[in-house]
Parts: structure tokens; C-alpha cells; sequence
């Protein structure tokens, strides 16, 4: 993955700074714009799906240059999200609604290098879920 790995974590960092509830509006706009998905999160509570979420997303940002990491743990979560009956549509998603969450955050610190990143990222990353969704 040729991602700005600096510009990730310090956005991601500036957005968890300045909002650190931002998943549990992440979730609240997924939910307005998809209600259909509410369905696929009775598994856990809505706190517990948040932080497995944040967690997730710090993890990745963690390793973010680290490929061989990427490659098996992202993998691997795909292969779980298809067992939870999640949609190769449904990542669009989650996209859609995490990058809008995250600028809305970031507010004026979200230029063009900002989305640019995040654009390039989400991409890859779900790239890397597909190919164990797939498997």
C-alpha cells in the first residue's frame, strides 16, 4: 500500500483528540442513511461494537506501514464480516459514512491532502477485507 502513512495517523489522531466519540457518530449517520445495517449489529452491544471499531481502525494506523500485518489481519477480519452477512455493497458504506464523519470532525484541517489520504486508504484497506471475504 503506497498510503501517506504520517498524514493517516496524525489525522486520525487529530480526529480522535477532538472528538473521542467520533465512531458513535460515525454509527448514528450509517444508521440515518442505511437503516437496513442496524440489523447486522445485534451481535454485540453498541458500546462494545464502537470500541471494537476504534480499536480496529487504531490497529490498522498502528501498522499502517507494516503490509505483511495489513495483509493477514485484514484478511482475516473480511473473512469474519462475510460470516456476519455483510455485503461487499455494505463496505461502500461504512466509507461513505466514516470519511463524512471524519471531516466533519476535522472540520477546517480537513484539506485536500486530508481527503486525499483517507480516499487512498479506505480503498486499500477494504481491498485487503475483499480478498478474505472472498476466500
Amino acid at each position: 500500500m503506497a498510503l501517506n502513512a504520517a498524514l493517516l495517523e496524525s489525522s486520525f489522531q487529530l480526529v480522535a483528540e477532538r472528538q473521542p466519540q467520533f465512531i458513535s457518530h460515525f454509527y448514528d449517520l450509517l444508521f440515518e442513511r442505511y437503516p437496513q445495517a442496524k440489523a447486522l449489529f445485534r451481535r454485540n452491544s453498541r458500546d462494545t461494537q464502537e470500541k471494537m471499531l476504534t480499536d480496529a481502525l487504531a490497529s490498522v494506523f498502528d501498522h499502517i506501514e507494516d503490509a505483511p500485518w495489513l495483509e493477514t489481519n485484514l484478511t482475516e477480519l473480511g473473512r469474519k464480516h462475510q460470516s456476519y452477512a455483510v455485503t461487499p455493497d455494505m463496505f461502500d458504506w461504512v466509507g461513505e459514512c466514516l470519511l463524512k464523519t471524519l471531516q466533519g470532525v476535522a472540520g477546517d484541517d480537513c484539506n485536500d491532502n486530508f481527503q486525499q489520504a483517507w480516499s487512498d486508504a479506505y480503498p486499500a484497506i477494504v481491498g485487503l477485507m475483499l480478498k478474505g471475504y472472498d476466500a
